[in-house]
């Protein structure tokens, strides 16, 4: 937990009081997650052409080794907001979680590195993600009304640096010219530049983001103390990493084949306790030290963070809970960009480029990763769509709470897979598809994640305990991370299970049916978050 949560910030006018704009650090909160961003989607954009196309995995080991990478990804995020509400503070989170997610890219320009680098940046993910997004909120006062438009602008940077992904690591992975290793090694090079910018401007941050009991009133940048844990705990994840993947095939073949995922499971998560350990040790001296220097006036504070919480902190966490299951269809349905709608642009869709252009790049075909480019594109384009159209109807007197619009998101996903189910049963390897479908279902899924996501952001760090607002992030990305593993393995999964349904039918009625639901439970919904939503 940060020194100074979303409800104890007095000192606004330090990171900005204007409530006719934003406060600046909102900007480089921005730009820091816009270059992780980059990274992290070029490696997406990349992974399952890289694992079929060259490392000539089958298909539904290519998805399922996508599923679990994707999936874990989002749950490790768990571990990185304890930390972070515990021992570090967001900002070391941040710093910590970009070094190893730097780490991790640049490893995977090495064959024989490919494990270790998904772990690398898994545990990377998982310090960063949650902690930026939970500075994001700590900006505003309680009640200030910039908020869900401020995680709107957030939420460009993020799709500005997707957007920019597929063009950079997409192109240089899938060229002629190039190759998969220069378009692994771009995204580490956009994760290094985001650090930088973290870095560099973190002055305008103000008091947010430091670790628990650290005065307000000291320096807006972190210490000489504060870098040396970043170095330790960075190096003691990375070993970590390393020991986990390195003993995890040694451990599944001595045990018996039904209990040998669960040992390796539990070994991954006794190292994360050792991580756990290690970080408490580490930073020990400095909260004793921070906790020592605080004021009496901040020991109401103190007393505050460890009060146990009132029924209405329940109801609001409940809230959370709720928003974050349905946020699990979603994201189920949308997560097959990375995958059977790549594979499907790859195979099925007709790529060919002018000859002026093949000249130009050597190819005769357009990357099939640069269709991931439309979705990102769409919401920075329409990112003020929605939020227009939620003010037109408050000005009619009409207000739509945020669960409502988040069932929205899921309507709209399903129509985008009505269509996706079209093409998908119209078009073949022989046949293939004209380049406009796939840019069909993305528009549509693009305005269901605007709907949904940024509103998801908002709401959490609204209702969220301020003590636990991290670990509450966190548990909004574990949902994620549940839907990223489904995403990946339900094709496959619907084979075996439901073999006459199709997948993307499937994912038609489980968007519409949880649509409809998440709208009719929305007025309970409000009423339990006390009318924040």
């Amino acid at each position: 937990m940060s020194s100074v949560p979303a409800d104890r910030l007095s000192s606004h006018d330090e990171v900005g009081n204007s409530k006719a704009g934003h406060p600046p650090g909102l900007y480089v909160l921005f730009g820091a997650e816009m270059w992780e961003r980059l990274s992290y989607y070029g490696m997406r954009a990349l992974l399952v052409l890289y694992l079929v196309k060259h490392l000539k995995y089958e298909r539904p080991a290519a998805l399922d080794l996508y599923a679990t990478y994707t999936g874990l990804v989002y749950l490790t995020p768990l571990l990185g907001g304890y930390l972070a509400d515990k021992f570090l503070g967001q900002r070391k989170a941040v710093f910590i979680g970009g070094l190893l997610m730097a780490l991790g890219h640049f490893a995977m320009a090495f064959e024989p590195l490919l494990f270790v680098a998904l772990g690398l940046i898994i545990l990377g993910n998982g310090f960063f993600k949650p902690n930026i997004s939970t500075m994001v909120g700590q900006l505003y006062a309680p009640g200030d009304a910039r908020r869900d438009s401020a995680y709107t602008i957030f939420y460009m940077g993020i799709n500005t640096g997707a957007f920019l992904a597929p063009i950079i690591c997409g192109y240089l992975g899938e060229s002629q010219r190039f190759g998969w290793h220069y378009g692994f090694a771009a995204a580490g090079v956009g994760m290094v530049i985001g650090l930088l910018n973290f870095a560099l401007f973190q002055r305008v941050l103000g008091p947010i983001g430091f670790p628990p009991g650290r005065s307000e009133t000291g320096s807006a940048r972190i210490g000489v103390a504060d870098i040396l844990h970043i170095v330790l705990i960075t190096a003691t994840g990375a070993a970590l990493v390393y020991t986990a993947v390195s003993a995890a095939p040694k451990i599944h073949s001595m045990l018996p084949p039904k209990i040998a995922s669960l040992g390796v499971m539990a070994y991954w998560i006794a190292l994360a306790f050792v991580l756990i350990a290690v970080t408490g040790l580490i930073t020990r001296g400095s909260i004793a030290a921070d906790a020592r220097n605080e004021s009496a006036g901040e020991a109401k504070s103190i007393s505050a963070r460890n009060a146990p919480f009132t029924p209405q902190d329940w109801q609001r966490i409940v809230v959370i809970l709720v928003v974050a299951m349905f946020s699990i269809v979603f994201w189920m349905g949308f997560e097959q960009a990375g995958g059977t709608f790549t594979l499907f642009a790859d195979a099925e869709t007709n790529r060919s480029v002018p000859q002026f252009v093949e000249k130009i790049t050597g190819d005769p075909t357009f990357p099939a990763s640069l269709y991931q480019t439309i979705n990102p594109l769409l919401i920075v384009l329409l990112a003020f769509l929605p939020l227009a159209i939620w003010s037109a109807l408050e000005r009619a007197g009409i207000h739509v709470n945020s669960a409502a619009k988040m069932g929205i998101g899921l309507i709209l996903l399903g129509v985008g897979f009505i269509i996706m189910n079209y093409a998908d049963s119209q078009f073949s390897k022989s046949n293939k598809a004209g380049p406009q479908w796939l840019a069909y279902v993305y528009f549509f899924n693009s305005i269901g994640e605007l709907c949904l996501s940024p509103i998801g952001l908002s709401l959490v760090n609204k209702l969220a305990p301020a003590r636990i607002a991290s670990l509450m992030m966190a548990v909004w990305f574990l949902c994620t991370a549940i839907a990223n593993y489904l995403a990946g393995i339900m094709e496959e999964l619907l084979k075996h299970q439901l073999p006459q349904v199709p997948l993307f039918s499937f994912l038609i009625w489980t968007s519409l049916i949880s649509g409809l639901m998440l709208l009719a439970l929305s007025p309970l919904l409000k009423k339990m978050s006390q009318g924040r939503i």
